[in-house]
């Protein structure tokens, strides 16, 4: 199943992968690039990084790439902390353990 995913999302990467040079040779940036970015400015508040990572994919693969981003750093706290995911993102989010 696994295997099947990973498939589907390698297709989906390239499919939105951008023509946008990344100033290491001619390679675009791809969607998880843009993601860490943009998550990495965010959490220090710099704006011009922002609209630099945003630029580089289109909001929807950017939302994607966030939101994967986050499932991949909710699994490994959770892994690092022996809890359950849901544990860990609620801790994260500050609410209550359900």
């Amino acid at each position: 199943m696994w295997s099947r995913i990973r498939r589907s999302s390698a297709r989906f990467v390239d499919a939105l992968r951008t023509g946008t040079p990344t100033g290491r040779g001619t390679r675009p940036h791809n969607l998880f690039e843009a993601a860490a970015a943009y998550v990495s400015a965010c959490a220090e508040d710099d704006q011009d990084r922002i609209d630099e990572a945003s630029a580089w994919v289109s909001p929807e693969a950017l939302s994607f790439g966030v939101n994967e981003l986050a499932c991949r750093a909710v699994l490994a706290l959770a892994r690092e902390r022996d809890e359950s995911p849901r544990t860990v993102a609620r801790a994260l989010l500050g609410l209550p353990a359900a």
